[in-house]
């Protein structure tokens, strides 16, 4: 087992939502039609009495203790033990879609057409070669950083000690995900609310939470 483990930090203050990172995902890995590696749910908030867009890119999260893993019956879903990246044995699924029922984030999307489950692999085929994945690399803001969280020198492990480990999605899950975020609770704290323009003027209708 390596002691490397790759993972990436999004930093919520600087996504725009461009959705850059999503179709550069589908180019890189000849994502189909419908199916998302990774994508941006977006929705107007209010703080501070202003109204602003919030962005929250989602993708795989990469958990340590994968329940995607432990479920699934021929081990093709597994852990890369040299990345400690999740990934989907093409030859073994068999596409019971176990794995989809167990991810707590509904990452994972099934083939129309091989039947086979896929998700995101943080490009394994580029990082193992050194490349940044496809969503870090096109970034217009530079929002994504990527790298070995068990490196202490890395430019992800000292961003990371800055701000105090990050945040994850849905902690109360207990995981252990090498995905990170910076200002994710301040952004899903805010009060979500539609922006409807009449006349010149911004009405805000407030949405549940």
């Amino acid at each position: 087992m390596s002691n490397k483990r790759l993972g990436m930090l999004i930093d919520l203050s600087l996504c725009i939502g461009c959705n850059a990172c999503a179709v550069a995902c589908k180019q890189e890995n000849d994502i189909p039609l419908t199916k998302f590696n990774t994508w941006v749910e977006s929705w107007d908030a209010e703080k501070g009495g202003n109204v602003y867009r919030a962005n929250v890119p989602k993708q795989c999260n990469h958990c340590e203790d994968a329940p995607c893993v432990s479920v699934c019956p021929t081990k093709a879903s597994h852990i890369d033990p040299e990345t400690g990246i999740v990934l989907v044995d093409r030859d073994r699924c068999i596409g019971c879609k176990y794995c989809m029922v167990a991810c707590p984030y509904s990452v994972r999307w099934c083939d129309d057409v091989t039947g086979e489950v896929e998700k995101c692999t943080f490009c394994y085929h580029r990082t193992t070669q050194g490349l940044l994945p496809a969503c870090v690399a096109t970034c217009v803001t530079k929002a994504r950083l990527f790298g070995d969280l068990n490196d202490p020198e890395s430019d992800i492990s000292k961003r990371l000690a800055e701000v105090g480990g990050g945040e994850i999605l849905h902690e109360e899950l207990g995981q252990d995900t090498a995905l990170r975020y910076i200002g994710l609770k301040d952004t899903e704290a805010c009060e979500r609310v539609s922006a409807i323009h009449k006349g010149g003027n911004v009405y805000k209708k407030y949405e549940g939470r």
